[in-house]
């Protein structure tokens, strides 16, 4: 029979050490204290325990040095803190040290023995997977690239901290997946996840959404309290919400530093853009003010064509989760090659979509380059198709006048506007020279005849847009 885990608690308080003792052997746990931070210390480097429950400030080790230590010494034990508060700072300081969770004193016994059986069965996000839960086994960071290791470090280093989150990246690359991740992977799982967008805060109901009878914003945020509120396309969110959520994050940050608890009430704000938010302030459509309050936490998903190595784990992962229970496809090493060597402006999302058609208009048993080839010319027809149906509605002007009649809209609410020109240029010549190169299987000598510019040129602008160069294979 395997033996019960064993819990290593460092606490000066004896009361403290009591009650946990007393809760955590009901609850079938075998349990060892001390009020000496060396003697646990001790025993972690003996490699006795299976988690550790430590107070922040013990008298022989203060300011973490405890938890520092022991996370030094096994990187892989399980740390869950308790402390009489927790300020921004300190969350982040313990996410650095590796712990698993943070407890306000005096915290819920029962609160306690969920952190401890969610430190027990996950210590640490693996390399190969983040889950968000039982719920919701659907989702995942899939890849093994550089830059999703860093995202799944930073989910890791996060989980303590209620800090204020800029998720930036194209269509497409998983930003609301990312958010849902941090949520479900944080201290805050098991309180509410409330996703509000511009469309909901343009709506007839945004005024009901965001204030209450006396006027008081904080109403936006009831549904998300002392959980996760997640802003979609931060950017382009009304003037008035931004001063409101200004508002919000300035009261949240006064009382952390006054030493409130974070505990019961308060609420982290993690937001999304597609678009480039300082660009947004130069133009004066984004407060800067707000800007600096959101991007504490800066993270970045990069482009499906910058990480083409996680092309084979993704393909493999959708495989697994879109085929029909008595179909049992391959991909061949040719017909991966074809998904690796292509330009994805959709990302990952339009991956997605290819490797569900492919499955449910081939279902071969070897899917091969002529499958995926048929399956892509598809695609491209279907997006002929929606191009010709755009044009019977309106032109590509028409298109571009909307946009700009946004920026203009702002104008007339009293958001200065400034480099209109310059932003627009940028936002149509960028795709233009991507998508073209697309076309062209990154033959630049083509793609600058078909654009009408000289090859110097078009080589200028691929470094000063920052154009990725992309080798499609034969």
């Amino acid at each position: 029979m395997p033996s019960l885990p064993t819990i290593l608690i460092a606490d000066d308080n004896s009361s403290v050490r009591t009650v946990l003792g007393q809760a955590l052997g009901r609850a079938g746990y075998q349990v060892q204290f001390s009020s000496d931070a060396t003697l646990v210390l001790q025993w972690a480097e003996d490699g006795e325990g299976d988690l550790v429950i430590a107070d922040v400030t013990l008298p022989d080790a203060s300011d973490l040095t405890l938890l520092k230590r022991i996370g030094a010494a096994r990187p892989d034990l399980p740390l869950i803190a308790i402390g009489s508060s927790q300020s921004a700072m300190t969350a982040v300081q313990m996410a650095q040290c590796g712990v698993a969770d943070y407890l306000v004193k005096p915290f819920d016994l029962e609160h306690m023995l969920k952190a401890v059986r969610s430190a027990l069965l996950s210590p640490a996000l693996s390399a190969g997977d983040v889950s968000s839960g039982d719920n919701l086994p659907e989702q995942r960071l899939v890849g093994e690239s550089a830059a999703i290791k860093n995202v799944r470090q930073m989910i890791s280093r996060l989980k303590m901290s209620g800090l204020p989150v800029v998720i930036t990246g194209e269509s497409g690359t998983g930003k609301a997946l990312l958010a849902r991740l941090m949520h479900d992977n944080s201290a805050r799982r098991d309180k509410p996840f409330v996703t509000v967008n511009k469309t909901a805060l343009s709506s007839a109901g945004s005024s009901e959404l965001c204030k209450s009878e006396d006027g008081d914003w904080r109403d936006c945020l009831k549904q998300a309290t002392g959980g996760t509120l997640f802003i979609d396309e931060i950017s382009e969110i009304p003037s008035e919400f931004q001063l409101g959520l200004l508002q919000f994050l300035h009261e949240q940050e006064a009382a952390s530093a006054a030493g409130s608890s974070h505990a019961a009430g308060y609420t982290q704000v993690i937001t999304a853009t597609r678009y480039d938010l300082r660009q947004a302030v130069r133009s004066g459509l984004f407060r800067e003010d707000l800007y600096y309050r959101l991007n504490v936490v800066p993270v970045y998903l990069p482009p499906l064509r910058e990480r083409a190595e996680d092309i084979a784990s993704l393909v493999a992962y959708f495989f697994v989760r879109y085929q029909s229970k008595n179909q049992s496809s391959e991909l061949d090493a040719q017909a991966l090659a074809c998904l690796q060597g292509l330009h994805w402006p959709g990302n990952v999302r339009e991956l997605e979509n290819v490797v569900r058609r492919i499955l449910t208009l081939y279902p071969d048993d070897m899917i091969t380059r002529d499958i995926v080839e048929a399956a892509l010319s598809e695609t491209l027809n279907n997006t002929g198709d929606e191009i010709n149906a755009s044009d019977d509605n309106g032109s590509f002007s028409d298109v571009i006048s909307g946009y700009i009649l946004h920026y203009l809209k702002a104008e007339r609410e009293g958001v200065p506007v400034n480099d209109l020109y310059a932003r627009v240029i940028s936002e149509v010549e960028k795709p233009l020279i991507q998508l073209t190169l697309a076309e062209t299987r990154g033959n630049q000598i083509k793609a600058a005849t078909m654009l009408g510019l000289n090859r110097n040129t078009l080589r200028k602008k691929i470094r000063e847009l920052e154009i990725p160069v992309i080798r499609f294979p034969g």
